[in-house]
């Protein structure tokens, strides 16, 4: 039996909501049971309220504000533990299009791929400014580099994910999980596929971010972070390397000089690139000390996806014998964190 749950974070959504329950499926082709799931991120307008109403099948409350990324891990967390063997991430402001869900999950149930993005069509989507579609193709022109992948818009939130990539995948970032989470799956080698899906226009100002300066400088640090935790050697010691090669600039300008019988006047340029020397060989040496803990990184992750799994088999054999013995296991409450 193929579960598949729907998962909306949000934050005080309590107008949106409902219309975008009412666009969600209730039956896919290829899946058994479509579920919802609504994580409730710190709202003051009774958001949870108003998604137990609509007959929403979890609910996750946080009792405060903890940012979109957070909202997303206690989804995907809850989600795995309710048994969905895929899940599917959506707006609660309705921006995208409940009927393309079933475009989104086809890949995966065909075996086709791990995790699929909802492509927007950035470079022609009337919904989106100018400088919007900009900052789009730039920000997926950089993810594609960083994780090999090669899909055109790398901070849609509407994408489908595979159980098992569900549980490989670790969110690190505390600012939005769109960008992290593709740099990680391109680098574990995950199967990624894209199709287009439609949009909206915007009911709302965006809450990710209060400015377009904010939203570049986050998404830079979170993909540098990324990037850096899963390629260390090539990003410090590629950076050590530079600036060890800038030092040697100076150091060959004084030995031209010193060769001419006149280095006594440049003995600065010899500290300064003896500095620079110094610093790229200590940058080099950090790149070789965080390759070995991303080593370690990996053995945990592995030991992580392990637990999880054995998780599924000790709940399988749970119901196994719940369903022989003729009893039924006590439903889940809703969680609050």
């Amino acid at each position: 039996m193929t579960k598949l749950i729907i998962q909306i974070p949000c934050l005080n959504e309590a107008a949106t909501l409902p219309a975008t329950l009412a666009a969600l499926p209730r039956r896919v082709a290829g899946v058994d049971v479509v579920e919802f799931l609504v994580i409730d991120d710190g709202s003051d307008d009774g958001t949870a309220q108003v998604a137990r109403q609509w007959g929403v099948h979890h609910v996750v409350s946080h009792r405060r504000n903890r940012g979109l990324a957070a909202a997303f891990r206690s989804g995907v967390d809850r989600a795995l533990a309710e048994g969905a063997d895929i899940i599917v991430n959506t707006d609660g402001d309705g921006q995208y299009e409940g009927g393309d869900i079933e475009a989104l999950v086809t890949p995966i149930l065909r075996g086709q791929a791990d995790i699929v993005i909802g492509d927007r069509g950035v470079s022609d989507n009337a919904h989106f400014s100018p400088i919007k579609r900009l900052m789009q193709r730039v920000g997926s022109g950089v993810v594609q580099h960083l994780a090999g992948t090669t899909v055109a818009d790398a901070v849609s939130g509407f994408r489908a994910i595979s159980r098992d990539a569900a549980q490989r995948i670790n969110i690190t970032t505390e600012f939005s999980y769109t960008t992290d989470m593709l740099i990680q799956a391109g680098r574990k080698r995950m199967a990624i596929a894209t199709v287009p899906v439609r949009t909206h226009a915007a009911a709302r100002p965006s809450r990710l971010f209060k400015s377009v300066p904010r939203f570049v400088m986050q998404t830079g640090i979170t993909m540098a972070r990324s990037f850096t935790a899963y390629k260390p050697l090539r990003a410090f010691v590629g950076t050590g390397s530079l600036i060890a090669f800038v030092g040697m600039i100076p150091i060959v300008r004084f030995l031209w000089f010193w060769s001419q019988g006149d280095g006594g006047g440049h003995v600065q340029s010899l500290v300064i690139g003896g500095a620079l020397l110094v610093l790229g060989t200590l940058v080099a040496i950090m790149g070789m000390v965080a390759d070995l803990v991303a080593a370690n990184r990996k053995l945990m992750e592995e030991n992580l996806v392990r637990t999880r799994k054995l998780e599924d088999m000790v709940a399988a054999l749970h119901h196994q014998h719940a369903a022989q013995s003729g009893t039924q296991a006590s439903p889940r409450r809703k969680d609050a964190a």
